[in-house]
């Protein structure tokens, strides 16, 4: 599981980085926004509303994991301004920091040290 797991964000996290440079090489967000207004668009404001409660709902696990306040500031800077970059890396750390014998669970619950 925790190999699946590894592979699973590895993917995301190398896909998001990829596509967000093709598309930078192709055109800018500023040009974009010439061509397409998220202001007006019902279906632009949705999606962007769903990927932010979907940052926000993953944030609230990386609190409860986050022991310091700088820690849990630092990720809620990165999975907002990052979105799925940053969750992807958040994981694939979590996932790492577990021994060979620890079950891909241990990942999801706070660290008792």
């Amino acid at each position: 599981m925790k190999l699946f797991l590894k592979i699973l964000f590895s993917v995301i996290l190398i896909y998001m980085l990829t596509m967000t440079a093709w598309v930078s090489m192709h055109k800018s967000i500023f040009a974009a926004a010439e061509d397409f207004s998220w202001t007006t668009s019902p279906w632009a404001v949705a999606t962007l509303f769903d990927a932010y409660f979907g940052f926000i709902t993953f944030y609230v696990w990386v609190a409860y994991k986050e022991r310091t306040w700088v820690g849990r500031a630092l990720w809620f800077v990165l999975v907002m301004a990052l979105g799925n970059i940053a969750m992807s890396s958040y994981v694939l750390v979590q996932l790492f920091k577990l021994r060979p014998e620890q079950p891909a669970s241990t990942a999801l619950l706070r660290s008792s040290s």
